[in-house]
């Protein structure tokens, strides 16, 4: 099993980065102080979202199973934390446009973030994101550029496009795959969120899904640091490398694909290499399409797929750890940026992924290998 090694932060990297995100989480900015406000916009709203007891599969398994609902952020995703940074960065630099390639949900939100700060966004992504979240995108103002699905190694592929075209403009890119402040933005706000929201402070596991690989470092490096005891786990779709990455040191992708968005990856990210993981688990599509339909029928839970990937890996590293323990794993968007995908059953069919019945079932989470 691979065993991240905890490498010492330079001050002019994480240091300065969190004294200034804490900082304005907890101090009142000039405006507010002018203004007499409690709030200077949106940027101020991203964050400090509740957790929710996910009641049927803590009973199921005998464990106290929590979800972070990131979809509670303005921009209804966890990557407002990430993007709210980067634009952040971005303006600090002088910059007024900001360049981003992204599978996901960044998209969404740095077009968001960058008009609360009067900034432009400009977008490459993959053909495969669903048409939901294109639109999303555009509405929000950005200018969408779609890619080919290529290999990593193609000039055409999304995230080569997107520094093209901001090395061509004189922009900012992102670049949230290798970007440092991704993973510090959640060290920074996400970790301590989840240690102070667990009963009594007392977190035996946390597990989510990577595709940037922000969301799980920053987390896992904070809770080592603050909580040691915490086992955390990657949870990996099918044809990513990263799970081989964390159980044997190789990076050899997994047979097969994913319908998800913005999870799993071809290649180790500089965040991801910042992680400290103690183990990996593989989960299916049908396994996530099945989990999304539980939550939505049992928990009252309308989720996307990596929200619901994230929860099946909450059961697996439930059943290690055994009853008794509490886990916390991310629900990182609603369900309503994947109704032309995997709420969209003839999508499913066409791949063979319909859920199954999962209500009736005696055994609830059988569905969960």
């Amino acid at each position: 099993m691979w065993q991240w090694v905890r490498s010492s932060f330079v001050i002019t990297g994480l240091a300065p980065f969190v004294a200034y995100y804490v900082h304005n989480a907890t101090h009142h900015t000039d405006c507010e102080q002018q203004r007499g406000e409690s709030s200077c916009g949106v940027l101020d709203k991203v964050g400090n979202t509740p957790i929710v007891r996910l009641d049927s599969i803590s009973r199921a398994t005998g464990c106290d199973i929590y979800g972070k609902m990131e979809f509670l952020n303005p921009g209804a995703s966890v990557k407002d934390r990430a993007a709210k940074a980067l634009v952040m960065q971005a303006k600090a630099a002088g910059h007024r446009k900001i360049y981003e390639g992204t599978g996901g949900n960044t998209g969404v939100s740095l077009a968001l973030m960058a008009n609360a700060l009067g900034m432009e966004c400009v977008i490459a992504l993959p053909e495969s994101i669903s048409p939901a979240k294109i639109a999303m995108m555009r509405t929000c103002g950005a200018v969408v550029f779609q890619q080919p699905v290529v290999p990593f190694s193609d000039p055409r592929h999304y995230y080569h496009h997107a520094r093209k075209l901001a090395e061509e403009n004189g922009g900012f890119f992102a670049n949230q795959f290798e970007n440092e402040v991704n993973w510090q933005a959640h060290y920074a706000t996400t970790g301590p969120e989840l240690l102070a929201q667990t009963p009594k402070g007392l977190l035996d596991g946390f597990v989510c899904a990577a595709g940037t690989g922000g969301t799980i470092a920053g987390v896992s490096r904070y809770l080592k640091e603050h909580s040691p005891g915490t086992q955390t786990y990657l949870v990996d779709p099918q044809g990513s490398i990263l799970f081989s990455f964390v159980e044997k040191g190789e990076c050899t992708p997994t047979p097969g694909s994913t319908i998800t968005e913005g999870i799993g990856i071809g290649r180790v990210t500089k965040n991801f290499s910042c992680a400290e993981i103690d183990g990996a688990f593989q989960c299916t599509d049908q396994e996530a399409v099945d989990m999304a339909k539980f939550l939505l029928e049992r928990e009252g839970l309308f989720l996307g797929p990596s929200s619901a990937l994230n929860v099946c890996g909450a059961v697996k590293l439930a059943r290690i750890l055994g009853p008794g323990h509490t886990v916390i794993t991310i629900l990182c968007d609603s369900g309503e940026r994947y109704t032309t995908t995997l709420w969209n059953p003839a999508f499913l069919d066409e791949r063979d992924l319909r859920p199954k019945d999962t209500v009736s079932s005696d055994d609830l989470l059988s569905f969960v290998k």
